[in-house]
């Protein structure tokens, strides 16, 4: 079997600082090397899916994610197994996924490298983009298709949802949360539910113009924001709260820039969009 392309290359680490973190305990994950990737990974991509997770003391952003992919496995029972790439101690095979910054995670299925994502995101977005990944492989024969797991309160919330009662969605919701405070979906659920009630009765046409003809009014603006993106502008939503950061100070910025994250955890994380306005906020604040 041959190599990955630019296996023997060099992975630029110059944009990192000195090592500031280490994992605590047992890395979670399969430790990623020349030899096992193409011995051992790519053969098990046959079988079942695999992430492979780049990650560097030098990022405790990486660090703490890795962590996050671990519990993840564990919490998949077997359905893919996870490998970890220290960059630092394997940088050939960072260079052989293509690697430009950390956190990154690609996916190997049936030999096949599909990229995942390159920086942090809330649990329940990598859930829905491990679950994509599952779905891909299962098309494509490798493992078993994923079983959905419904809860009697999701079940109840989404019945909820399907007539419009979005106050009862958002109890049934909460009900969950309280008995399962990590169910991931449920907190996606709850958001996606409550984006709804705020923005229940609105005319859009109406909110945007109250909004440019109040441009100081921070609430006019997080309703805006609120309606652009639950009528599909997710540009404009992102864009007019990055605005809001960039032009104000203290707990207006603030609430604006929790606002504008509340609303990135709508977003699907492949979406290019996403990336862009990620990016813009950490520019205006740093």
């Amino acid at each position: 079997m041959s190599n990955p392309p630019n296996f023997a290359q060099a992975v630029d680490l110059s944009s990192l600082g000195k090592p500031k973190s280490v994992p605590t305990g047992p890395t979670p994950g399969i430790a990623v090397t020349t030899e096992n990737l193409t011995t051992e990974f790519l053969p098990l991509s046959k079988t079942r899916a695999i992430i492979l997770f780049c990650w560097s003391a030098r990022s405790a952003e990486s660090v703490e994610m890795l962590a996050v992919m671990g519990a993840l496995e564990a919490s998949y029972k077997g359905s893919w197994s996870l490998g970890n790439v220290d960059i630092d101690a394997q940088p050939q095979v960072a260079q052989a996924l293509q690697t430009q910054k950390i956190p990154y995670a690609v996916a190997l299925i049936n030999e096949q490298i599909v990229p995942l994502f390159e920086q942090a995101y809330p649990e329940a977005q990598i859930r829905l983009v491990l679950d994509k990944v599952l779905t891909l492989a299962a098309e494509q024969g490798v493992g078993d298709a994923l079983v959905e797991v419904i809860e009697p309160e999701e079940e109840e919330a989404v019945a909820a949802l399907e007539t419009g009662n979005f106050a009862t969605a958002e109890v049934a919701y909460k009900k969950l949360l309280a008995r399962k405070p990590s169910d991931s979906f449920a907190k996606l659920g709850l958001a996606q539910t409550q984006l709804l009630i705020r923005t229940e009765g609105l005319v859009l046409d109406v909110v945007i113009k109250e909004a440019t003809d109040n441009p100081q009014d921070l609430s006019l603006q997080l309703r805006a924001a609120d309606m652009e993106i639950v009528n599909g502008g997710v540009e404009a939503a992102f864009t007019r709260l990055l605005n809001v950061v960039k032009e104000n100070v203290g707990v207006d910025r603030n609430k604006a820039k929790e606002h504008l994250l509340s609303l990135f955890a709508l977003v699907d994380p492949a979406d290019p969009r996403l990336t862009a306005a990620r990016s813009a906020l950490a520019n205006a604040l740093f």
